[in-house]
């Protein structure tokens, strides 16, 4: 059984699936047994035939080089609204015993599995008469430790702090930040101060737009997961 790490983001479109093909890649890159899960995606793209394409997760498995039973999703929605809207208005609610046990096979192909969430960590998953789940709960019921992605511009350090306020408050550790969208300069350079000063907790890389590789040692990255 191998090692997995959450990967979650302080919001929507901060670039957490682009950071997150670049973090599977280096760990292929390094020779080591990689692989990608998520466990609802929505927003997908619908091919001519009506078929429902997972674009994160194929853009995982294309900038990492991953086989097709490498990266794998348990619940595909064509409506780009919260898994839980989406689901709703499908008709398709989550069954987290199904994720579960999807988790468990991906994370038994490989060495070091990637779990990629949706949204910021208080996504709701799934919201009906039968069961109220949100993202924090699947995290910490597959027993996961957390490492977040966010925007190194203007706001990261109120949307970083709070998350990981919350991820302290539900009692899921916290492995670090990645900054993407970094430039440099004096705002950028003391938001990375002011978060590791109010979180206690380490901005492990910064990665320029259009990075094509991910700017922190292999090894490193490795030793984040558990």
């Amino acid at each position: 059984m191998g090692k997995a790490l959450f990967i979650t983001g302080t919001g929507t479109d901060i670039g957490k699936t682009y950071v997150t093909g670049l973090i599977v890649k280096k760990l292929v890159d390094a020779g080591l047994r990689a692989g990608y899960y998520k466990a609802a995606l929505s927003g997908a793209e619908v091919a001519a035939d009506g078929t429902l394409l997972p674009g994160d997760v194929l853009h995982v498995a294309r900038v990492a080089g991953l086989a097709a039973e490498d990266a794998t999703v348990s619940y595909i929605y064509r409506d780009a609204v919260s898994p839980h809207l989406a689901a709703q208005i499908e008709d398709c609610p989550m069954d987290f015993d199904k994720v579960e046990q999807d988790y468990h096979a991906a994370k038994g192909r490989t060495d070091y599995l990637t779990v990629e969430g949706s949204g910021g960590i208080i996504c709701p998953l799934r919201w009906d008469d039968t069961e109220h789940v949100i993202l924090d709960d699947l995290v910490l019921q597959l027993g996961l430790s957390a490492l977040v992605v966010a925007d190194a511009g203007l706001g990261t350090i109120n949307a970083a702090v709070l998350t990981a306020e919350h991820l302290k408050m539900r009692g899921i550790p916290l492995k670090g930040f990645i900054f993407n969208n970094w430039t440099g300069g004096t705002m950028q350079e003391d938001n990375v101060t002011m978060v590791e000063a109010l979180t206690g907790t380490h901005v492990l890389a910064c990665v320029e737009h259009d990075a094509a590789e991910l700017p922190m040692a292999a090894d490193a990255l490795a030793a984040l997961y558990q």
